[in-house]
Protein backbone atom coordinates (compact mmCIF):
# COMPACT_ATOMS: atom_id res chain seq x y z
CA UNK A 1 0.00 0.00 0.00
CA UNK A 2 1.15 3.55 -0.75
CA UNK A 3 0.52 6.08 2.03
CA UNK A 4 -1.44 9.14 0.94
CA UNK A 5 -2.68 12.35 2.55
CA UNK A 6 -4.84 12.15 5.69
CA UNK A 7 -3.85 8.54 6.25
CA UNK A 8 -5.74 7.18 3.21
CA UNK A 9 -4.07 4.11 1.72
CA UNK A 10 -3.87 3.81 -2.07
CA UNK A 11 -3.26 0.55 -3.90
CA UNK A 12 0.01 0.56 -5.85
CA UNK A 13 -0.10 0.73 -9.63
CA UNK A 14 -0.09 -2.89 -10.81
CA UNK A 15 2.97 -4.18 -12.59
CA UNK A 16 2.72 -4.31 -16.36
CA UNK A 17 0.11 -1.50 -16.62
CA UNK A 18 1.88 -0.06 -19.64
CA UNK A 19 0.13 1.87 -22.39
CA UNK A 20 -0.58 0.01 -25.64
CA UNK A 21 -2.22 1.06 -28.89
CA UNK A 22 -4.78 -1.76 -28.54
CA UNK A 23 -6.69 -0.57 -25.48
CA UNK A 24 -9.68 0.97 -27.27
CA UNK A 25 -11.15 1.58 -30.71
CA UNK A 26 -9.53 5.01 -31.10
CA UNK A 27 -6.24 3.78 -29.62
CA UNK A 28 -6.11 1.19 -32.40
CA UNK A 29 -7.15 3.76 -35.01
CA UNK A 30 -4.47 6.23 -33.89
CA UNK A 31 -1.82 3.51 -33.57
CA UNK A 32 -2.33 2.29 -37.14
CA UNK A 33 -3.00 5.67 -38.82
CA UNK A 34 -0.54 6.93 -41.45
CA UNK A 35 0.67 9.97 -39.54
CA UNK A 36 3.60 10.35 -41.92
CA UNK A 37 1.13 11.94 -44.38
CA UNK A 38 0.32 14.68 -41.84
CA UNK A 39 2.36 17.52 -40.31
CA UNK A 40 2.71 15.40 -37.15
CA UNK A 41 4.98 12.89 -38.88
CA UNK A 42 5.32 9.16 -38.08
CA UNK A 43 4.13 8.19 -34.64
CA UNK A 44 7.62 6.84 -33.82
CA UNK A 45 8.96 10.38 -34.08
CA UNK A 46 6.40 12.07 -31.86
CA UNK A 47 7.77 14.08 -28.94
CA UNK A 48 7.13 12.91 -25.40
CA UNK A 49 4.68 15.76 -24.80
CA UNK A 50 2.49 14.73 -27.73
CA UNK A 51 2.55 11.04 -26.84
CA UNK A 52 1.73 11.79 -23.21
CA UNK A 53 -1.21 14.02 -24.12
CA UNK A 54 -2.62 11.49 -26.61
CA UNK A 55 -2.38 8.70 -24.05
CA UNK A 56 -4.07 10.87 -21.42
CA UNK A 57 -6.86 11.78 -23.87
CA UNK A 58 -7.49 8.14 -24.78
CA UNK A 59 -7.89 7.30 -21.10
CA UNK A 60 -10.41 10.12 -20.58
CA UNK A 61 -14.05 8.99 -20.23
CA UNK A 62 -15.44 12.42 -21.19
CA UNK A 63 -15.79 13.28 -24.88
CA UNK A 64 -12.33 14.70 -25.61
CA UNK A 65 -10.39 15.71 -28.70
CA UNK A 66 -7.12 17.50 -29.28
CA UNK A 67 -5.49 19.53 -32.03
CA UNK A 68 -1.71 19.62 -32.40
CA UNK A 69 0.87 21.21 -34.64
CA UNK A 70 0.85 24.00 -37.23
CA UNK A 71 -2.38 22.78 -38.86
CA UNK A 72 -4.02 21.85 -35.54
CA UNK A 73 -4.27 18.21 -36.62
CA UNK A 74 -7.16 16.38 -34.96
CA UNK A 75 -7.11 13.34 -32.65
CA UNK A 76 -9.97 12.18 -30.40
CA UNK A 77 -11.10 9.43 -28.04
CA UNK A 78 -13.94 6.93 -28.18
CA UNK A 79 -16.35 9.14 -26.21
CA UNK A 80 -15.96 11.94 -28.79
CA UNK A 81 -17.03 9.77 -31.75
CA UNK A 82 -20.81 10.56 -31.44
CA UNK A 83 -20.03 14.31 -31.43
CA UNK A 84 -18.70 14.03 -34.97
CA UNK A 85 -21.71 12.33 -36.52
CA UNK A 86 -20.98 11.25 -40.09
CA UNK A 87 -17.84 13.41 -40.11
CA UNK A 88 -16.17 10.71 -38.04
CA UNK A 89 -15.31 8.63 -41.10
CA UNK A 90 -12.82 11.28 -42.23
CA UNK A 91 -12.00 13.28 -39.08
CA UNK A 92 -8.84 11.63 -37.73
CA UNK A 93 -5.68 13.44 -38.82
CA UNK A 94 -7.56 16.35 -40.41
CA UNK A 95 -6.92 20.06 -39.66
CA UNK A 96 -9.31 21.66 -37.15
CA UNK A 97 -10.59 24.30 -39.57
CA UNK A 98 -11.29 21.71 -42.26
CA UNK A 99 -13.21 19.12 -40.27
CA UNK A 100 -15.14 21.77 -38.33
CA UNK A 101 -15.45 24.31 -41.14
CA UNK A 102 -19.15 24.78 -40.36
CA UNK A 103 -18.43 26.21 -36.89
CA UNK A 104 -14.87 27.48 -37.39
CA UNK A 105 -15.80 31.17 -37.37
CA UNK A 106 -17.82 30.66 -34.16
CA UNK A 107 -14.99 29.03 -32.21
CA UNK A 108 -12.02 30.87 -33.77
CA UNK A 109 -11.87 33.54 -31.02
CA UNK A 110 -11.73 30.76 -28.43
CA UNK A 111 -9.02 28.94 -30.38
CA UNK A 112 -6.90 32.08 -30.62
CA UNK A 113 -7.34 32.75 -26.90
CA UNK A 114 -6.24 29.22 -26.06
CA UNK A 115 -3.23 29.24 -28.39
CA UNK A 116 -2.16 32.43 -26.62
CA UNK A 117 -1.86 30.33 -23.46
CA UNK A 118 -5.20 31.14 -21.82
CA UNK A 119 -7.76 28.37 -21.42
CA UNK A 120 -11.44 29.04 -22.17
CA UNK A 121 -14.75 27.74 -20.89
CA UNK A 122 -18.08 27.99 -22.75
CA UNK A 123 -21.48 27.00 -21.35
CA UNK A 124 -24.37 25.96 -23.60
CA UNK A 125 -22.80 27.58 -26.65
CA UNK A 126 -25.07 27.43 -29.71
CA UNK A 127 -23.43 25.94 -32.80
CA UNK A 128 -25.20 25.18 -36.09
CA UNK A 129 -23.47 22.06 -37.40
CA UNK A 130 -23.69 20.04 -40.60
CA UNK A 131 -22.10 16.91 -39.15
CA UNK A 132 -24.79 14.62 -40.64
CA UNK A 133 -25.23 16.28 -44.02
CA UNK A 134 -27.81 18.84 -42.90
CA UNK A 135 -27.86 21.87 -40.63
CA UNK A 136 -28.81 21.19 -37.02
CA UNK A 137 -28.92 23.47 -34.01
CA UNK A 138 -26.72 22.11 -31.23
CA UNK A 139 -25.55 23.34 -27.82
CA UNK A 140 -22.26 22.54 -26.09
CA UNK A 141 -20.58 23.09 -22.75
CA UNK A 142 -16.84 22.74 -23.27
CA UNK A 143 -13.37 23.92 -22.37
CA UNK A 144 -10.26 24.57 -24.45
CA UNK A 145 -6.90 24.10 -22.69
CA UNK A 146 -3.49 24.95 -24.17
CA UNK A 147 -1.13 22.02 -24.83
CA UNK A 148 2.64 22.47 -24.56
CA UNK A 149 5.49 20.79 -26.41
CA UNK A 150 8.75 19.54 -24.91
CA UNK A 151 10.16 23.07 -24.92
CA UNK A 152 7.20 24.55 -23.04
CA UNK A 153 5.72 26.28 -26.10
CA UNK A 154 2.00 26.10 -26.92
CA UNK A 155 1.65 23.44 -29.60
CA UNK A 156 -2.08 22.83 -29.64
CA UNK A 157 -5.23 22.63 -27.57
CA UNK A 158 -7.33 20.08 -25.71
CA UNK A 159 -11.13 20.13 -25.95
CA UNK A 160 -13.26 18.43 -23.26
CA UNK A 161 -16.92 18.75 -24.24
CA UNK A 162 -20.48 17.81 -23.31
CA UNK A 163 -23.36 17.84 -25.79
CA UNK A 164 -26.18 19.63 -23.91
CA UNK A 165 -28.53 20.00 -26.88
CA UNK A 166 -31.19 17.77 -25.35
CA UNK A 167 -31.05 19.67 -22.06
CA UNK A 168 -31.40 23.08 -23.72
CA UNK A 169 -34.16 21.90 -26.07
CA UNK A 170 -36.10 20.31 -23.23
CA UNK A 171 -35.85 23.48 -21.16
CA UNK A 172 -36.96 25.56 -24.13
CA UNK A 173 -39.99 23.29 -24.73
CA UNK A 174 -40.89 23.45 -21.06
CA UNK A 175 -40.93 27.25 -21.25
CA UNK A 176 -43.19 27.15 -24.30
CA UNK A 177 -45.52 24.78 -22.47
CA UNK A 178 -45.53 27.03 -19.39
CA UNK A 179 -46.37 30.08 -21.52
CA UNK A 180 -49.17 28.22 -23.27
CA UNK A 181 -50.51 26.85 -19.99
CA UNK A 182 -50.55 30.33 -18.45
CA UNK A 183 -52.38 31.70 -21.47
CA UNK A 184 -54.83 28.81 -21.35
CA UNK A 185 -55.55 29.31 -17.65
CA UNK A 186 -56.24 33.02 -18.19
CA UNK A 187 -58.51 32.17 -21.10
CA UNK A 188 -60.38 29.52 -19.10
CA UNK A 189 -61.01 31.95 -16.28
CA UNK A 190 -62.20 34.60 -18.72
CA UNK A 191 -64.59 32.35 -20.60
CA UNK A 192 -65.85 30.81 -17.34
CA UNK A 193 -66.74 34.28 -16.15
CA UNK A 194 -68.50 34.97 -19.46
CA UNK A 195 -70.43 31.70 -19.31
CA UNK A 196 -71.56 32.28 -15.73
CA UNK A 197 -72.64 35.89 -16.27
CA UNK A 198 -74.48 35.09 -19.51
CA UNK A 199 -76.26 32.14 -17.91
CA UNK A 200 -77.36 34.16 -14.89
CA UNK A 201 -78.52 37.04 -17.08
CA UNK A 202 -80.75 34.85 -19.25
CA UNK A 203 -82.02 32.40 -16.59
CA UNK A 204 -85.63 32.66 -15.40
CA UNK A 205 -84.93 30.97 -12.07
CA UNK A 206 -82.09 30.13 -9.72
CA UNK A 207 -82.48 26.42 -10.52
CA UNK A 208 -82.28 27.09 -14.24
CA UNK A 209 -79.19 29.26 -13.69
CA UNK A 210 -77.56 26.54 -11.59
CA UNK A 211 -78.26 23.85 -14.19
CA UNK A 212 -77.12 25.99 -17.11
CA UNK A 213 -73.91 27.15 -15.44
CA UNK A 214 -73.02 23.60 -14.39
CA UNK A 215 -73.63 22.19 -17.86
CA UNK A 216 -71.58 24.85 -19.59
CA UNK A 217 -68.66 24.58 -17.22
CA UNK A 218 -68.70 20.79 -17.70
CA UNK A 219 -68.60 21.30 -21.48
CA UNK A 220 -65.66 23.65 -20.99
CA UNK A 221 -63.86 21.00 -18.92
CA UNK A 222 -64.44 18.39 -21.66
CA UNK A 223 -62.92 20.72 -24.23
CA UNK A 224 -59.84 21.12 -22.04
CA UNK A 225 -59.53 17.33 -21.91
CA UNK A 226 -58.40 17.34 -25.53
CA UNK A 227 -55.24 19.23 -24.62
CA UNK A 228 -53.79 16.18 -22.88
CA UNK A 229 -53.67 14.39 -26.22
CA UNK A 230 -55.79 11.75 -27.94
CA UNK A 231 -54.80 8.21 -28.80
CA UNK A 232 -55.16 7.07 -32.43
CA UNK A 233 -57.51 9.46 -34.20
CA UNK A 234 -60.64 11.49 -33.51
CA UNK A 235 -63.52 12.55 -35.72
CA UNK A 236 -63.66 16.25 -36.46
CA UNK A 237 -67.23 16.59 -35.16
CA UNK A 238 -66.22 15.17 -31.77
CA UNK A 239 -63.31 17.59 -31.64
CA UNK A 240 -65.62 20.47 -32.44
CA UNK A 241 -68.28 19.42 -29.93
CA UNK A 242 -65.72 19.18 -27.15
CA UNK A 243 -63.97 22.41 -28.15
CA UNK A 244 -66.92 24.75 -28.57
CA UNK A 245 -69.61 23.00 -26.54
CA UNK A 246 -69.15 25.50 -23.74
CA UNK A 247 -70.20 28.28 -26.12
CA UNK A 248 -73.21 26.57 -27.70
CA UNK A 249 -76.33 28.39 -26.59
CA UNK A 250 -78.91 26.19 -28.24
CA UNK A 251 -80.66 27.02 -31.51
CA UNK A 252 -78.42 28.09 -34.36
CA UNK A 253 -75.72 30.18 -32.66
CA UNK A 254 -72.96 28.02 -34.17
CA UNK A 255 -73.97 26.20 -37.37
CA UNK A 256 -71.78 23.20 -38.30
CA UNK A 257 -71.48 21.94 -41.86
CA UNK A 258 -69.09 19.33 -43.20
CA UNK A 259 -68.35 15.62 -43.69
CA UNK A 260 -66.90 13.18 -41.13
CA UNK A 261 -63.13 13.57 -41.09
CA UNK A 262 -60.70 11.44 -39.06
CA UNK A 263 -57.93 13.58 -37.55
CA UNK A 264 -54.64 12.45 -36.11
CA UNK A 265 -54.23 13.09 -32.40
CA UNK A 266 -51.95 16.07 -33.00
CA UNK A 267 -54.28 17.57 -35.60
CA UNK A 268 -57.21 17.08 -33.23
CA UNK A 269 -55.39 18.94 -30.49
CA UNK A 270 -54.32 21.68 -32.92
CA UNK A 271 -57.82 22.19 -34.30
CA UNK A 272 -59.26 22.15 -30.80
CA UNK A 273 -56.87 24.93 -29.82
CA UNK A 274 -57.95 27.04 -32.81
CA UNK A 275 -61.68 26.51 -32.32
CA UNK A 276 -61.48 27.12 -28.61
CA UNK A 277 -59.61 30.37 -29.24
CA UNK A 278 -62.09 31.50 -31.91
CA UNK A 279 -65.12 30.62 -29.80
CA UNK A 280 -63.65 32.34 -26.75
CA UNK A 281 -63.01 35.54 -28.69
CA UNK A 282 -66.44 35.35 -30.31
CA UNK A 283 -68.08 35.07 -26.88
CA UNK A 284 -66.10 38.01 -25.51
CA UNK A 285 -65.92 40.38 -28.50
CA UNK A 286 -67.63 38.90 -31.56
CA UNK A 287 -70.82 37.32 -32.82
CA UNK A 288 -71.51 35.28 -29.68
CA UNK A 289 -71.29 38.36 -27.49
CA UNK A 290 -74.73 39.57 -28.71
CA UNK A 291 -78.07 37.69 -28.74
CA UNK A 292 -78.52 37.97 -32.52
CA UNK A 293 -75.03 36.90 -33.55
CA UNK A 294 -74.17 33.55 -35.12
CA UNK A 295 -71.23 31.60 -36.51
CA UNK A 296 -71.10 29.42 -39.62
CA UNK A 297 -68.42 26.74 -39.18
CA UNK A 298 -67.90 24.68 -42.31
CA UNK A 299 -65.18 22.35 -43.57
CA UNK A 300 -64.44 20.24 -46.62
CA UNK A 301 -61.97 17.59 -47.80
CA UNK A 302 -60.63 16.96 -51.31
CA UNK A 303 -58.21 14.04 -51.28
CA UNK A 304 -55.81 15.00 -48.48
CA UNK A 305 -56.50 18.74 -48.81
CA UNK A 306 -58.41 20.18 -45.87
CA UNK A 307 -60.29 23.49 -45.71
CA UNK A 308 -62.10 25.09 -42.78
CA UNK A 309 -64.01 28.39 -42.53
CA UNK A 310 -65.22 30.19 -39.42
CA UNK A 311 -67.57 33.03 -40.40
CA UNK A 312 -69.16 35.34 -37.82
CA UNK A 313 -72.27 37.42 -38.50
CA UNK A 314 -74.64 39.64 -36.53
CA UNK A 315 -72.19 40.68 -33.85
CA UNK A 316 -70.73 44.06 -32.95
CA UNK A 317 -68.66 46.04 -35.45
CA UNK A 318 -65.30 44.29 -35.90
CA UNK A 319 -61.88 45.92 -36.16
CA UNK A 320 -58.40 44.40 -36.32
CA UNK A 321 -56.75 44.27 -32.87
CA UNK A 322 -54.12 46.93 -32.26
CA UNK A 323 -51.73 44.33 -30.84
CA UNK A 324 -51.15 40.75 -31.91
CA UNK A 325 -51.29 38.48 -28.88
CA UNK A 326 -50.59 34.80 -28.37
CA UNK A 327 -54.11 33.89 -29.51
CA UNK A 328 -53.59 35.53 -32.89
CA UNK A 329 -50.30 33.73 -33.40
CA UNK A 330 -51.98 30.51 -32.31
CA UNK A 331 -54.61 30.54 -35.07
CA UNK A 332 -52.43 32.08 -37.78
CA UNK A 333 -49.12 30.25 -37.26
CA UNK A 334 -49.03 27.55 -34.62
CA UNK A 335 -52.22 25.60 -35.38
CA UNK A 336 -51.83 25.66 -39.20
CA UNK A 337 -48.46 23.97 -38.71
CA UNK A 338 -50.32 20.86 -37.51
CA UNK A 339 -51.85 20.71 -41.00
CA UNK A 340 -48.76 21.84 -42.92
CA UNK A 341 -50.85 24.75 -44.08
CA UNK A 342 -51.81 28.38 -43.51
CA UNK A 343 -54.30 30.22 -41.34
CA UNK A 344 -55.69 33.69 -41.98
CA UNK A 345 -57.99 35.93 -39.93
CA UNK A 346 -59.91 38.52 -41.95
CA UNK A 347 -61.42 41.18 -39.64
CA UNK A 348 -64.38 42.24 -41.78
CA UNK A 349 -66.71 44.95 -40.42
CA UNK A 350 -69.64 42.52 -40.32
CA UNK A 351 -67.68 39.79 -38.52
CA UNK A 352 -64.48 37.78 -38.32
CA UNK A 353 -63.76 35.35 -41.13
CA UNK A 354 -61.05 32.80 -40.29
CA UNK A 355 -59.77 30.34 -42.90
CA UNK A 356 -57.54 27.31 -42.43
CA UNK A 357 -56.08 25.57 -45.47
CA UNK A 358 -53.81 22.57 -45.21
CA UNK A 359 -53.36 18.83 -45.53
CA UNK A 360 -54.65 15.90 -43.52
CA UNK A 361 -51.36 14.10 -44.07
CA UNK A 362 -49.56 14.19 -40.67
Amino acid sequence: MIPAERGVQVDPIPAGAAFTWTGSRMARAIGTFDWGATPLGPIESWPVSLLTTVRMMLGQRHATCMFWGPDLTMLYNDAYVPCLGKKETRALGQPFRRIWADVWNDVLPLVEETLAGRGTYSEEMRLVMTRNGFEEETFWTFSYSPLYDDDGQVAGLLNVTVDVTEVVTSRRNQQIMKDELLHRIKNILSVTSTVVSASLRNASSIQEARDTVGARIMALAKAQGLFTGLGGSADIQEVMARSIGAHLDGGERIRLSGPPVPLSSQQAVGLSLALYELATNAAKYGALATPGGAVDLSWSVAGQDFALDWVERGGPLVARPLREGFGSRLVSLIVPAYFNGEGHADYRPDGLHYTLRGSLTP
